[in-house]
């Protein structure tokens, strides 16, 4: 929804309090472009301009500093940084601990800021964990996808079966007490089996997190212009049941749609996305998120192209877009609403500046569906809700 930043469509500021905040890193390359990824991510054919990029992402860091100036965002502790992409286990561990330092000088890490880095099976020995580790990553999201080597060459991984196992092996001598496994189903050619012998693997390797979510294809990838055979509807059905059922008996209970964690190993970084709390976003093409004291929200993202983002004229930011009361509702709620417990009913109004009380007979009209749980305490989906989310969603349009 586009709306105009005129006065009269801006938040009323009602109980608004400053959320959380968080930054994150994206790094744009990678070896090969995987045929169902819509990320932006380039494939690195001449080497990656590694020092020019960090100095790029300590200016455009620069540039968001005033930016956040507008909205008093320095007197918030950073909670977490994401290293995303692309693959950012391209990068080396001394590039990533530079800019680490330059976000340290500029920003106030909380005691117990969650740092991730996302790392490919294939693209790092063990030598290179052990100094991510000590550059100050702890924790280690690996993209796996599958252990199965003929679903892997179909998705177009540069790595097998192996090298995923390696991988998780090399991440825990090097120090990491906290991973996550990204793992996909509903592959081409994949039989519940399949799918069960992938988490059975995983549970194995004992991941404190694991994301576990459907391919679906995307536009503007080879896998939606050439689409593969993917399992029949109730195949993917009995999947999903069935590998939610283990996952729950192994101790990773699902706390949103395709997350699941053991006790108080949630994804920081990724509540504060769901929560509605603040990031700032430096790369090619991140997104950031800032939250004035007056009720101003705002999105806003950089420039896309690594060719653009490294060019010395580059200012960075791409786009700014305030969100008006009418964008509000369902800007909250599409990230809320993901979570199985919701979040409370009063965070609406500290975190968005609306009396959710503007909202109420959408509200009571999910709740007379079916789909949404009563919301006075907490906002939260119902069962059918989870699986009926675009639905529910749409009534806050």
């Amino acid at each position: 929804m586009t709306t105009s930043p005129q006065a009269d469509t801006q938040p009323s500021a009602f109980n608004l309090q400053p959320p959380p905040l968080a930054a994150y890193v994206h790094i744009p390359w990678c070896v090969r472009k995987c045929p169902y990824c819509d990320f932006n991510s380039h494939v690195s054919d001449n080497g990656l301009p590694e020092a020019a990029y960090i100095d790029a992402l300590i200016a455009d860091l620069d540039q968001d500093l005033n930016l956040m100036a507008e909205y008093a965002g320095q007197q918030r502790e950073l909670t977490s940084i994401f290293f995303g992409g692309g693959t950012p286990s391209l990068f080396s561990a001394a590039s990533l601990a530079r800019l680490l330092d330059a976000m340290a000088s500029r920003l106030t890490f909380a005691g117990d800021i969650e740092i991730t880095l996302e790392a490919n099976p294939g693209t790092f020995e063990q030598a290179k964990f052990a100094d991510y580790r000590r550059a100050g990553i702890n924790r280690l999201s690996i993209g796996i996808q599958s252990f199965n080597a003929r679903h892997l060459k179909a998705l177009g991984r540069i790595h097998d079966d192996r090298e995923a196992l390696a991988a998780v092996d090399m991440a825990r001598r090097a120090g990491f007490d906290n991973l996550n496994l990204d793992l996909m189903h509903g592959l081409p050619g994949q039989t519940e089996t399949d799918a069960l012998a992938d988490i059975e693997q995983a549970i194995a390797l004992g991941p404190e997190h694991q994301s576990w979510y459907q391919l679906t294809l995307e536009p503007n990838t080879l896998f939606y212009s050439q689409p593969p055979q993917l399992p029949e509807e109730d195949i993917l059905w009995s999947i999903q049941e069935a590998g939610q059922a283990r996952l729950a008996e192994a101790g990773l209970q699902q706390y949103e749609v395709s997350a699941y964690a053991r006790a108080d190993r949630q994804a920081r970084h990724n509540l504060n996305y769901w929560q509605y709390g603040d990031f700032i976003g430096i790369g090619a093409g991140a997104h950031g998120k800032l939250t004035r004291p007056d009720g101003h929200i705002e999105r806003y993202w950089k420039t896309r192209l690594p060719k653009d983002y490294l060019n010395p004229d580059n200012a960075f930011c791409a786009g700014r877009k305030p969100l008006g009361a009418d964008d509000l509702p369902f800007d909250f709620l599409m990230n809320a609403l993901r979570l199985q417990d919701g979040v409370p009913s009063h965070w609406y109004s500290q975190r968005t500046g609306q009396s959710l009380d503007s909202i109420a007979s959408q509200l009571d009209n999910a709740v007379e569906r079916g789909l949404l749980e009563p919301w006075q305490q907490q906002l939260r989906p119902t069962a059918r809700g989870h699986l009926f989310l675009n639905d529910l969603l749409e009534g806050f349009l």
